[in-house]
């Protein structure tokens, strides 16, 4: 049964969108798919197809840690939810993320972070260093987004390399992770016909860093997410996150895209490579390829 799950996963999320596609769009929870010249009417919120999907998927499974992870989660997919309802102000999301997190603190895992080999026991810190960390991806992934299947594609590949350099309980949501996030890709990627929304962005990256802890993979998840921390880090330094008043990425008439007029991780692609939307997220999903190998090699070195 438990070789079934991913594939249960999989198959409800795949079924799930587009219903849940046209009942939100019928709801008038669309958004505008900004990076093409016809700027598109498409649905919002359709990660709550993924929340569904796992939650379905991994509910059945007695394992108590994985139940735990799933409620977790789920309460990230709730701040998504809240969010593209409400649009929450960025620092108020960071707060929610914060407290939905608080859970992982009392989550039954040692309190040593292997880095290269070396075990770093952090002892009575670790449980604020879980919250921190599964907090921080969720936020990453929800912050590197807004191309069609680049949040959906970038999880789904390092959920699928968490998933083979873990065991347990840990694969198995990683695993099933991949499934519900490769369903939705399907609905999602170019041309996207409905957007993941925080309430998917926000609960991946949640799922990625949960892996990471109950896995006890931490660095090799932090590793997967070093395009992220990058794209963080650079509209940290020169915006401070106040994208929306520098302006945004436009479409030019052949279809290619012009960076925006300020610095970021995507911006710096568009500016050294001509590219269109797919091939953008196309490049974005090679890097995070190349990072799981390296995450592959790290792992199976002696």
């Amino acid at each position: 049964m438990l070789n079934a799950v991913p594939f249960i996963g999989l198959t409800l999320t795949a079924v799930l969108t587009p219903y849940l596609a046209g009942r939100l769009k019928e709801a008038g929870i669309t958004g505008r798919d900004i990076h093409k010249l016809e700027q598109p009417e498409v649905a919002e919120m359709g990660g709550l197809a993924i929340l569904i999907g796992l939650a379905v998927s991994l509910l059945p499974d007695p394992n108590s840690e994985i139940l735990r992870v799933l409620a977790v989660f789920l309460l990230f997919g709730l701040v998504g939810i809240i969010d593209d309802l409400t649009n929450l102000r960025q620092s108020h999301k960071v707060l929610l993320s914060l407290l939905v997190a608080a859970p992982v603190a009392f989550f039954s895992v040692p309190s040593w972070v292997e880095v290269l080999g070396y075990r770093l026991n952090l002892g009575v810190l670790y449980p604020l260093f879980a919250i921190l960390f599964v907090a921080g991806s969720a936020n990453l992934v929800n912050l590197l987004a807004g191309f069609n299947g680049l949040e959906t594609g970038t999880s789904a590949i390092a959920l699928g390399f968490l998933a083979a350099i873990t065991e347990g309980p840990a694969r198995l949501v990683a695993l099933t992770g991949l499934g519900a996030a490769l369903g939705f890709l399907w609905w999602n990627k170019y041309p996207a016909r409905v957007f993941p929304g925080d309430t998917g962005t926000l609960s991946m990256g949640a799922l990625i860093g949960l892996v990471g802890i109950i896995g006890k993979v931490e660095v090799y998840a932090a590793i997967l997410l070093i395009p992220h921390f990058l794209d963080f880090t650079i509209k940290a330094l020169s915006v401070r996150f106040g994208v929306r008043k520098h302006g945004k990425t436009t479409v030019l008439p052949d279809g290619t895209l012009q960076a925006p007029p300020y610095p970021s991780f995507l911006g710096t692609i568009m500016r050294r490579v001509r590219v269109n939307e797919p091939e953008l997220v196309a490049i974005v999903w090679g890097i995070e390829v190349i990072l799981g190998l390296l995450v592959l090699a790290l792992h199976l070195s002696p």
